[in-house]
């Protein structure tokens, strides 16, 4: 589970020219704006991370007016997104430890407080876009696709030493995968399984494409027990369509084989003898911490645009094969999304 919400060490202290009340403050590889004076250096705070969906209690009614939101399947609360005050960039929300009287004063560095104070992660509503009739959660070899921010957890650049990587880009739309299980054929959504009914955008795709046909017969001809296949739908109407694209597409970045992940130029294979499109890879190298030893690197990194102008999301970056990180708990992989695009897509 995704740390929302944590205790965390506030390392820096900055000032912000020409701001007499507010200054920034350095936390993980992230940078916020606070009320100047309210922090000291190696302070511990409640750091909660943007794309978190805060609930409405008095500790966070002064963002009524710039963050409030009410959805069908969020409710009502708070959305944390990247602002900007200043001329700064603020990446998240700090807060002091004691406004919040279910915290224990003593409590540790780095403790996940994400539902102790009731956080979760802000959801598109992806039943408007691309979703359908929901059936079910997720089947069992579908996991979340919520890659780690680099500022997140920025030791994760040092994990990189020292092997093979690659680096793709970050497609901008919603999540979908397909799998074939004992149980049979499944279309899903970032959160739920669909319905084959008319009503998903994304089995249209599946079936314009004869997706299922084509991983099913790789899936019987390799003796299989799981195939999952996980991608990003873009198409116009998802995300404001920044690949400006003029019909659905789906780009593969993940597939998985009897429950473990395969490598880079597996991945590459599978998807060329399945006439499939991956998610672009932009770079293959030795090393990463070597090339991109800072957060600031791989920020610089991730902008750019896309083929036909569209601002980049970002990208993400991996070990040409799978290697556990015991840092995360999962297969090594991080994100680094475009403080660029954030300001322009989803700050103020």
């Amino acid at each position: 589970m995704r740390k929302l919400a944590s205790i965390q060490r506030i390392w820096k202290m900055d000032p912000i020219e020409g701001a007499d009340r507010i200054e920034l403050a350095n936390v993980l590889g992230w940078q916020c704006v606070v009320n100047k004076g309210q922090f000291q250096p190696m302070d511990l705070a409640v750091y909660f991370e943007i794309d978190s969906f805060l609930p409405v209690r008095p500790e966070f009614e002064f963002m009524r007016a710039s963050s409030y939101r009410k959805t069908d399947i969020m409710g009502e609360g708070f959305r944390l997104r990247t602002m900007k005050f200043r001329g700064q960039i603020s990446q998240g929300l700090l807060l002091p430890i004691n406004q919040f009287a279910e915290l224990p004063v003593d409590i540790e560095l780095g403790a996940d407080v994400t539902e102790i104070l009731g956080i979760r992660k802000w959801e598109i509503e992806e039943k408007v876009t691309t979703g359908g009739t929901v059936i079910g959660t997720l089947p069992i070899d579908v996991p979340h696709t919520d890659e780690t921010r680099v500022q997140a957890e920025p030791d994760l650049i040092g994990d990189f030493a020292n092997m093979e990587y690659y680096i793709t880009t970050k497609m901008d739309g919603s999540s979908h995968s397909v799998s074939i299980d004992e149980d049979g054929f499944h279309v899903t959504g970032h959160n739920y399984e669909y319905k084959d009914d008319g009503k998903s955008a994304f089995y249209d795709l599946v079936k314009r494409d004869n997706i299922k046909d084509k991983v099913r017969k790789y899936f019987e001809e390799n003796g299989l027990k799981l195939i999952t296949l996980q991608g990003e739908l873009c198409a116009p109407g998802i995300q404001q369509n920044r690949l400006k694209l003029t019909r659905p597409e789906w780009y593969v970045f993940t597939i998985r084989i009897n429950g473990k992940r395969v490598g880079l130029r597996k991945m590459q294979e599978i998807c060329d003898s399945l006439g499939l499109m991956m998610v672009p890879v932009e770079e293959v190298g030795m090393d990463l911490p070597s090339k991109y030893p800072t957060v600031e690197a791989l920020l610089e990194r991730a902008d750019g645009e896309y083929p036909k102008g569209g601002k980049k999301e970002g990208i993400v970056i991996r070990p040409t094969e799978p290697v556990f990180n015991e840092r995360i708990g999962a297969a090594l992989s991080m994100k680094v999304v475009s403080n660029k695009y954030l300001l322009k897509n989803e700050g103020c």
